[in-house]
């Protein structure tokens, strides 16, 4: 062995690859911290205050003093509005198009996340397939607009035959159920958040019902 192996600080085991891989993900967290944080015209103070972190804390974390950890990332990620693997890996640059990966559930429905960061409104595109209406309830609010096939909402006593171009929002705490209104799948945008979020629809009057968007026919909006 000559004195430059002896020196030589290039991994050579399956074992020193993956650590120098992870130093090497590790240590890119802090500059991509400052880059969002100063591409979005933020201080310190400012992030400080949105995730309870303290700028010490955050100032450590950006110079790569102080280890990043999901407690710190989770927050960050939520006040930056990105995901959590855009903190630890950056995206391939120069390509503008967006990655979808649909998720198939099943029963042969396919549902694909549009929201790719932690936060208040989640948002799908939803491939819905025949199925046996089972009424659920659950903390959040739910708004649905259909873009292909028919779809039979359930709110309690009441149901709806939802078309193309037509949306409903209702409170989840009511029983409800949505599928196909027939053989055929439906293909809809869902948007589902926290109790007291609500989409706005400036096309029509606004509710009297506060559970339950009524606009044209019964729980419907036509855009």
């Amino acid at each position: 062995m000559n004195a430059t192996d002896a020196t030589d600080p290039a991994p050579h085991g399956p074992h020193d690859v993956a650590d120098a891989e992870l130093k090497q993900l590790i240590d890119g967290i802090g500059p991509r911290l400052r880059a969002l944080r100063r591409d979005r015209g933020l201080t310190l103070e400012a992030v400080a205050a949105t995730t309870g972190l303290s700028v010490s804390t955050l100032s450590r974390l950006e110079s790569g003093k102080r280890r990043p950890t999901l407690d710190l990332l989770v927050p960050l990620a939520r006040a930056h509005r990105v995901a959590l693997d855009q903190l630890v890996a950056a995206p391939a640059s120069g390509d503008p198009r967006v990655h979808l990966e649909p998720l198939r559930k099943g029963h042969g429905n396919i549902v694909v996340p549009l929201t790719r960061y932690p936060g208040r409104v989640q948002v799908f595109k939803q491939v819905l397939a025949p199925r046996e209406p089972k009424l659920v309830t659950h903390e959040g609010y739910e708004w649905l607009y259909v873009l292909a096939g028919e779809l039979r909402l359930i709110l309690g006593e009441r149901e709806f035959t939802l078309r193309p171009g037509e949306a409903a929002e209702f409170d989840t705490r009511e029983p409800h159920w949505f599928g196909p209104a027939n053989t055929t799948a439906a293909e809809v945008l869902h948007l589902f958040g926290p109790r007291g979020d609500q989409a706005v629809v400036r096309t029509g009057p606004s509710a009297p019902d506060p559970r339950t968007t009524v606009t044209g026919a019964a729980a419907v909006s036509r855009t």
